[in-house]
């Protein structure tokens, strides 16, 4: 599949027709927006610090999802700096929490107050955009000369498996139903492969001083939540489409709530780069 993302049919519908897999209307985004946090946002807020996020920098928060990046931004950036935080669903975030909250399609929207930002940061948002080009120049577009891009990203493909070592029945079943979920990825117009591709994308998109790095959570609590939150928000789908069964489900979740397995997830990969501070960046 390439950037532009799928084509194929899932219960002869037209992938790009269905919308975002995982979308932010079910009570399970909620529960999985707390996971994330737990599994990522030390990760994220550490690169905060190594770009040099401080007080009064202004920064755009894309696809936030839930308020907790929001909230670390606006508590690092303090009131002489501005936090804009936008989603397509903005429905988990809390106007006048520190932050902006705007309804906002990275992929469709101009950018806002573009050429002003001093940070710009997407994480797990651009494997799942089909048009991964136009976000990413929109984003692009909203820097200040000499202001950062961060955009982090998960890449299935290169570890496609929920139980490392497939030592019994219900590893193997976990690792069938993780391949049925990225077959709906795929079909939403997902890219497995996205992560890899970061540092070469920000690049091309005429950033400077570009540098990547990795995170592979393995285990523990906090990947079981996840991955239960996951399957019970994917679960309409899974059935639809023929890519498992009721009872294969229920089999799994017990499994994961009987803390069975030892869970992981697809690497998360970072990647940032900076707009040249005399260059002047055309959106594209």
């Amino acid at each position: 599949m390439d950037s532009k993302g799928g084509t194929g049919t899932v219960g002869g519908e037209p992938a790009a027709a269905r919308g975002y897999l995982l979308d932010n209307a079910r009570a399970e985004a909620g529960e999985r927006f707390v996971w994330l946090a737990e599994l990522f946002d030390g990760v994220t807020r550490g690169h905060f610090d190594r770009l040099g996020v401080r007080a009064g920098w202004r920064c755009w928060e894309v696809g936030a999802g839930g308020p907790g990046i929001p909230q670390a931004l606006a508590a690092t950036v303090g009131a002489s700096g501005y936090v804009l935080a936008t989603d397509i669903d903005p429905a988990w975030l809390t106007a006048g929490d520190g932050y902006e909250v705007r309804r906002h399609d990275v992929a469709a929207d101009p950018p806002p107050e573009p050429g002003t930002f001093d940070l710009v940061h997407a994480r797990l948002v651009l494997v799942h955009v089909p048009d991964r080009a136009r976000a990413l120049a929109t984003m692009v577009a909203a820097l200040r000369p000499g202001g950062w891009l961060l955009v982090e990203d998960a890449d299935t493909a290169l570890q496609p498996l929920a139980c490392l070592e497939e030592s019994g029945l219900a590893q193997r079943r976990a690792n069938q139903l993780r391949g049925a979920f990225r077959e709906l990825l795929t079909h939403r117009g997902g890219d497995l492969r996205y992560g890899r591709t970061l540092p070469r994308a920000l690049r091309e998109a005429g950033l400077v001083d570009v540098a990547a790095s990795g995170s592979f959570p393995v285990g523990g609590p906090a990947c079981d939540r996840l991955e239960a939150a996951t399957i019970r928000h994917v679960r309409g789908e899974l059935l639809a489409a023929g890519l498992a069964e009721d009872a294969q489900i229920d089999a799994h979740l017990a499994a994961v709530d009987a803390g069975e397995l030892d869970l992981t997830l697809a690497p998360l990969i970072s990647a940032w780069g900076r707009r040249p501070a005399e260059q002047s960046l055309a959106l594209r």
